[in-house]
């Protein structure tokens, strides 16, 4: 990683796992560009590639607040068309952090993954 490439991680300032991250990339002195996909309104744009590369049903978080708070309906049957679609219409349905580094994709936070990536 070289200091002109800088990685993307995309969130929500306030969650927890975030601040693990942060916390982390600080500590191992990890240039980083921060994007708050709630506010930056990215999250629509950024889907369809993160679900090519990740995949869509990593993506979608089905243990948080916001997926509890969803009806019967939106929570029956989900494919990929319509886990995009819950995803860009509520961005905190993506699991947090997604890190972008060289290419490569991270869904959620694991040291280990971090640090295979940015060895």
């Amino acid at each position: 990683m070289t200091a002109t490439t800088p990685c993307r991680i995309y969130g929500i300032k306030n969650c927890d796992t975030m601040k693990k991250a942060f916390a982390w990339l600080d500590a191992h002195g990890v240039a980083y560009e921060f994007i708050d996909y709630k506010k930056a309104g990215v999250a629509e744009a950024r889907l369809p590639d993160w679900a090519a590369r990740a995949g869509w049903e990593k993506l979608l978080n089905t243990r948080g607040l916001m997926w509890r708070k969803l009806s019967d309906d939106e929570r029956s049957a989900v494919d990929e068309a319509k886990a995009l679609k819950l995803m860009a219409q509520y961005p905190a349905l993506i699991k947090r952090p997604v890190f972008d580094a060289d290419g490569r994709l991270l869904v959620g936070f694991a040291p280990e993954n971090y640090a295979e990536v940015l060895k």
